[in-house]
Protein backbone atom coordinates (compact mmCIF):
# COMPACT_ATOMS: atom_id res chain seq x y z
CA UNK A 1 0.00 0.00 0.00
CA UNK A 2 1.34 3.28 -0.98
CA UNK A 3 1.70 5.80 1.37
CA UNK A 4 2.87 9.40 1.75
CA UNK A 5 3.85 10.87 5.07
CA UNK A 6 5.02 14.76 5.32
CA UNK A 7 6.69 16.56 8.16
CA UNK A 8 8.49 19.56 8.23
CA UNK A 9 6.14 22.46 8.23
CA UNK A 10 5.69 25.18 10.46
CA UNK A 11 5.68 29.07 11.33
CA UNK A 12 8.24 31.56 9.69
CA UNK A 13 9.48 34.82 9.33
CA UNK A 14 10.44 35.83 5.81
CA UNK A 15 14.04 35.17 4.86
CA UNK A 16 13.79 31.82 6.90
CA UNK A 17 14.22 28.32 5.69
CA UNK A 18 12.07 25.15 6.40
CA UNK A 19 12.79 21.60 5.47
CA UNK A 20 10.23 19.35 4.69
CA UNK A 21 10.61 15.54 4.61
CA UNK A 22 8.04 12.95 2.94
CA UNK A 23 8.83 9.27 4.63
CA UNK A 24 7.35 7.00 1.59
CA UNK A 25 6.38 3.17 2.03
CA UNK A 26 4.70 1.00 -0.78
CA UNK A 27 7.07 1.73 -3.36
CA UNK A 28 10.86 2.63 -3.85
CA UNK A 29 11.49 6.09 -4.65
CA UNK A 30 14.90 5.32 -6.14
CA UNK A 31 13.38 4.42 -9.06
CA UNK A 32 10.14 6.68 -9.50
CA UNK A 33 9.94 10.52 -9.93
CA UNK A 34 8.63 12.49 -6.99
CA UNK A 35 7.02 15.67 -6.53
CA UNK A 36 6.16 18.17 -4.40
CA UNK A 37 2.83 20.42 -4.22
CA UNK A 38 1.55 23.19 -2.75
CA UNK A 39 -1.77 24.54 -2.79
CA UNK A 40 -2.32 28.40 -1.25
CA UNK A 41 -5.77 29.20 0.45
CA UNK A 42 -8.25 30.11 -2.85
CA UNK A 43 -5.61 29.15 -5.36
CA UNK A 44 -5.17 26.19 -7.41
CA UNK A 45 -2.42 23.16 -6.27
CA UNK A 46 0.49 24.30 -8.47
CA UNK A 47 3.84 21.73 -9.00
CA UNK A 48 6.61 23.21 -6.48
CA UNK A 49 9.60 20.44 -7.41
CA UNK A 50 10.51 17.47 -9.33
CA UNK A 51 13.09 15.04 -8.89
CA UNK A 52 13.28 12.47 -11.63
CA UNK A 53 15.32 9.19 -11.61
CA UNK A 54 18.64 10.02 -12.60
CA UNK A 55 18.96 12.97 -10.74
CA UNK A 56 17.74 16.02 -12.54
CA UNK A 57 14.86 18.45 -11.24
CA UNK A 58 13.02 20.58 -12.02
CA UNK A 59 11.33 24.16 -10.58
CA UNK A 60 8.69 26.20 -10.48
CA UNK A 61 9.77 29.55 -11.95
CA UNK A 62 8.91 30.95 -8.23
CA UNK A 63 11.09 29.25 -6.18
CA UNK A 64 14.27 28.58 -7.85
CA UNK A 65 16.71 29.32 -6.70
CA UNK A 66 15.54 28.85 -3.19
CA UNK A 67 14.03 25.78 -3.15
CA UNK A 68 15.83 22.45 -3.24
CA UNK A 69 14.33 18.95 -3.75
CA UNK A 70 16.37 16.08 -2.63
CA UNK A 71 16.07 12.22 -2.26
CA UNK A 72 17.51 10.06 0.67
CA UNK A 73 17.22 6.72 -0.66
CA UNK A 74 18.16 4.52 2.37
CA UNK A 75 15.64 6.16 4.20
CA UNK A 76 12.97 5.81 1.03
CA UNK A 77 12.61 9.57 1.97
CA UNK A 78 12.25 13.46 -0.22
CA UNK A 79 12.98 16.34 1.05
CA UNK A 80 12.38 19.62 0.04
CA UNK A 81 15.02 22.51 1.32
CA UNK A 82 12.61 25.63 1.55
CA UNK A 83 14.98 29.03 2.20
CA UNK A 84 14.47 32.57 1.83
CA UNK A 85 11.45 32.53 2.32
CA UNK A 86 8.43 34.45 1.10
CA UNK A 87 4.87 35.15 2.48
CA UNK A 88 4.00 34.13 -1.05
CA UNK A 89 5.18 30.85 -0.22
CA UNK A 90 2.53 30.05 2.61
CA UNK A 91 0.67 27.27 1.77
CA UNK A 92 -0.01 23.45 2.07
CA UNK A 93 2.89 21.28 0.30
CA UNK A 94 1.91 18.04 -0.50
CA UNK A 95 4.56 14.96 -1.76
CA UNK A 96 3.36 13.24 -4.90
CA UNK A 97 3.82 10.47 -6.51
CA UNK A 98 2.69 8.81 -9.42
CA UNK A 99 2.39 5.25 -11.17
CA UNK A 100 1.01 3.58 -14.07
CA UNK A 101 -3.07 3.79 -12.77
CA UNK A 102 -3.35 6.90 -10.26
CA UNK A 103 -1.60 9.93 -8.55
CA UNK A 104 -0.89 9.46 -4.57
CA UNK A 105 -0.48 12.54 -2.23
CA UNK A 106 0.46 13.08 1.30
CA UNK A 107 -1.51 14.60 3.81
CA UNK A 108 0.14 17.84 3.49
CA UNK A 109 1.94 19.92 5.54
CA UNK A 110 1.12 23.99 6.72
CA UNK A 111 3.82 26.14 6.42
CA UNK A 112 3.12 29.90 6.97
CA UNK A 113 5.51 32.65 6.33
CA UNK A 114 4.84 35.89 7.91
CA UNK A 115 6.57 39.12 7.87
Amino acid sequence: QVQLVESGGGLVQAGGSLRLSCAASGFTVSINVMGWYRQAPGKQRELVAVSYVGGSTNYADSVKGRFTISRDNAKNTVYLQMNSLKPDDTAVYYCNHNNSWRAYWGQGTQDTVYS
